[in-house]
C-alpha cells in the first residue's frame, strides 16, 4: 500500500464526508495488500531456508555476465527489501542477506534485479516509459503530500472543485506510474525464470518455488495498482457529480 493511501485514510475525516464506498475501498485494499505482504513474507522465509550452490551476488554476477552486460556492478546495500536495479548508477543492489545467502529466494531476487538490467540493456519500452514518468511521479507524489497536510489542518478539497480536480490530476499521474510498472515487474520475473532453468542453478522443483516466490512479489504491484485505480475512479466520479 502506498503512502498517499495510508495518509488519506488517515485524514480523511479532516476532509470532511467520506462515504462509505471510500471506507470500502480503502478497507479492501489494506487487506488486500496485508494478506498478499503475509504471503510474500511467509514464502521468501520458507524458500529461504533451501540452500543451492551459488549466493545472490554470484547468481546476480552469473546472470549478468551470461547477458553480455559488463558494465552493471553488483553490490550490497543495507536493509531488508532494499533489492533495486538503478539504471543511473548501472548498479544491482541486493540486500545483506540475499546478497550473502545461497538460498533459492535469494537466487530469485538476485535474478529479478538482473532481469531489470537486461531490460535496460535491450531499451524494453516499458522500462523506458516508467523512467520517464518518474519526475512527474515524484513532482504528484511531493504535492499530494502538500494537500494531505492541508488536510490535516483543516482546509479540505472535498467541497472545492478546483483542488479536486488537481487532485484527481495527480492521483492520475500516480496510478499510471502504477500500472506502468506492472509489465515491467513481470517482465523482470520472467527473464530471471527463463535464465535460471536454462543455466541450471537449481534443481527443477526448487525452479517452481523460485517461480512462486516470485509470483507473490508481482501481486504487491498488482494490489497497489488496482487500488489505485479504485481510488482515483471514486474521486473522479466525485468531482464529476459536483459538476453537474
Amino acid at each position: 500500500m502506498n503512502l498517499e493511501t495510508i495518509l488519506l485514510a488517515q485524514v480523511a475525516p479532516s476532509m470532511g464526508g467520506f462515504s462509505m464506498t471510500y471506507i470500502v475501498i480503502i478497507g479492501v485494499s489494506l487487506l488486500a495488500s496485508f494478506l498478499i505482504s503475509s504471503t510474500l513474507k511467509r514464502r521468501f522465509a520458507e524458500y529461504s531456508q533451501i540452500p543451492i550452490r551459488m549466493t545472490g551476488a554470484q547468481v546476480a554476477e552469473a546472470m549478468l555476465r551470461q547477458n553480455g552486460i559488463n558494465d552493471v556492478q553488483v553490490i550490497s546495500t543495507p536493509g531488508q527489501l532494499t533489492d533495486h536495479y538503478d539504471p543511473v548508477k548501472k548498479t544491482v543492489n541486493l540486500s545483506e542477506d540475499v546478497y550473502a545467502m545461497n538460498s533459492v529466494a535469494a537466487a530469485a531476487v538476485a535474478a529479478h534485479e538482473c532481469g531489470h538490467a537486461v531490460q535496460h540493456q535491450q531499451a524494453y519500452v516499458w522500462l523506458g516509459l516508467r523512467s520517464k514518468l518518474v519526475p512527474a511521479v515524484e513532482f504528484s507524489s511531493k504535492m499530494l503530500n502538500y494537500v494531505m497536510i492541508l488536510g490535516f489542518l483543516g482546509i479540505g478539497f472535498m467541497h472545492n472543485m478546483t483542488m479536486l480536480w488537481v487532485w484527481v490530476g495527480l492521483f492520475a499521474v500516480t496510478t499510471l506510474f502504477s500500472f506502468v510498472t506492472l509489465p515491467v515487474e513481470f517482465d523482470a520475473s520472467r527473464r530471471a525464470l527463463v535464465w535460471m532453468e536454462s543455466s541450471g542453478i537449481a534443481p527443477s522443483i526448487d525452479h517452481e518455488k523460485a517461480k512462486n516466490a516470485l509470483f507473490w512479489a508481482a501481486m504487491t504491484y498488482v494490489a497497489a495498482a488496482i487500488g489505485s485505480l479504485a481510488q482515483l475512479l471514486y474521486f473522479l466520479m466525485m468531482a464529476l457529480n459536483r459538476r453537474e
